[in-house]
């Protein structure tokens, strides 16, 4: 008797981190924005005026601004996808109303494509549509599963949750830093907090950490010095 008759085996399910795709992208590019955004702004004014009032305000509009921003770009964008996903799903429930069988061919095709000999794969085609047709279409054909299809408003709540916690660190770090030391300070606390995400969001998905970590790092850092040189550039010709 193999380990497939065991009734636990039925039941068992694997942890796939393919279930958290959805918000786990927007929340991981709302951190990361948050952080690289924000930190380029304060260093970038700072870079151009050092006093304690414009990196304040600069850092705070950043935040209010950049949170606002992700919120509605995320929805628009996930909405987007969204309409498309209905509009390709009422044009499969159409066919599948108007062109029964040579839906079922397709459907069968596809199973024989994947390596099912063309007898199993036509029982197959059978039986999934039987089961749910326009599920079984959405599938294979679409690419459109339950668990991944777009969520508008979850992503941009996610977005803007994450883009202003993870903005409000550069900006504690630039108001407690000694004075004349903002830019250093906000340098190391942006790369210890770009680290820490990259970390945390490859943990969340079960992938590597030292390359999405390597990843935000080198990227949050280019973005970062070439805002400080922008604004070096401005405050020495102003």
């Amino acid at each position: 008797m193999t380990e497939y008759s065991d009734p636990s085996f039925a039941h068992h399910e694997e942890p796939h981190m393919i279930n958290r795709a959805n918000w786990l992208r927007a929340a991981v590019l709302g951190a990361n924005d948050g952080v690289v955004s924000v930190s380029a702004l304060i260093v970038g004014v700072a870079a151009a005026d050092p006093s304690r009032q414009a990196i304040l305000v600069a850092g705070m509009a950043g935040l209010a601004a950049g949170a606002m921003s992700m919120a509605a770009g995320e929805y628009v964008s996930v909405s987007s996808q969204s309409d498309i996903e209905r509009a390709d799903l009422e044009r499969e429930r159409v066919a599948l109303v108007q062109m029964p069988d040579e839906e079922l061919a397709e459907l069968a095709m596809i199973f024989e494509g994947r390596g099912m000999s063309r007898a199993t794969a036509m029982q197959a085609a059978r039986e999934v549509t039987e089961h749910n047709a326009l599920a079984a279409h959405a599938r294979e054909e679409l690419g459109i599963y339950d668990m991944n299809q777009a969520n508008p408003l979850q992503a941009a709540l996610t977005s803007l949750a994450t883009f202003a916690v993870a903005a409000a660190v550069p900006v504690i770090a630039a108001v407690l830093a000694p004075a004349g030391m903002v830019i250093p300070v906000v340098l190391t606390v942006t790369l210890i907090a770009l680290g820490a995400l990259g970390a945390i969001g490859a943990r969340a998905g079960g992938a590597p950490v030292w390359p999405a970590t390597i990843r935000v790092l080198v990227w949050g850092g280019f973005a970062m010095g070439v805002t400080m040189g922008v604004g070096r550039i401005f405050g020495a010709t102003a």
